[in-house]
């Protein structure tokens, strides 16, 4: 089962793509889509869409994994994100991927055992389950780690 983990974002997307076979995980790409502050939305959203497509045509998973949506204290912030995720979904859905969903303290948890985890910690243990792989980033970190929860909870949300 190959799983194509996402962290949304507006500023800089993360992707992820692992192996899973029964409980072995296998690092297979990781990269980050960042777009400009100054381009305009539409073009902005269009831009991660194509990415994700492109993402998805090389790769071939057989589903992906989106981080779901949390709510910032700032309402411009969540509606930016929300869109980032829907041009991110779409591509999924273009491709024919079903897409789970998952809190980012079940993705901690999942990950390294415990929902209060930070970034350090996350990070660490995608050392561990992925050795030898090259991380190209926080958003591809987080990307990664969406993906092996993913794999941990058979592509189910809770």
């Amino acid at each position: 089962m190959i799983i194509l983990g996402l962290d949304p974002s507006l500023t800089c997307t993360g992707w992820g793509v692992v192996k899973s076979e029964g409980s072995r995980l296998v690092h297979i790409a990781n990269g980050q889509i960042p777009t400009d502050s100054k381009t305009p939305m539409t073009l902005r959203l269009a831009m991660l869409q194509n990415a994700v497509a492109a993402v998805i045509a090389a790769y071939q998973p057989d589903r992906g994994a989106a981080e779901e949506v949390f709510v910032n204290k700032n309402p411009q912030s969540t509606l930016k994100l929300a869109h980032a995720r829907g041009a991110i979904m779409a591509a999924c859905g273009m491709a024919g991927l079903t897409v789970s969903e998952h809190s980012a303290r079940q993705v901690k948890k999942s990950v390294v055992g415990t929902g209060a985890a930070d970034k350090t910690q996350v990070q660490a243990m995608l050392k561990i389950l992925l050795p030898g792989a090259q991380i190209t980033g926080s958003d591809a970190a987080d990307a990664l780690a969406v993906a092996i929860a993913s794999a941990h909870l058979g592509g189910k949300t809770t």
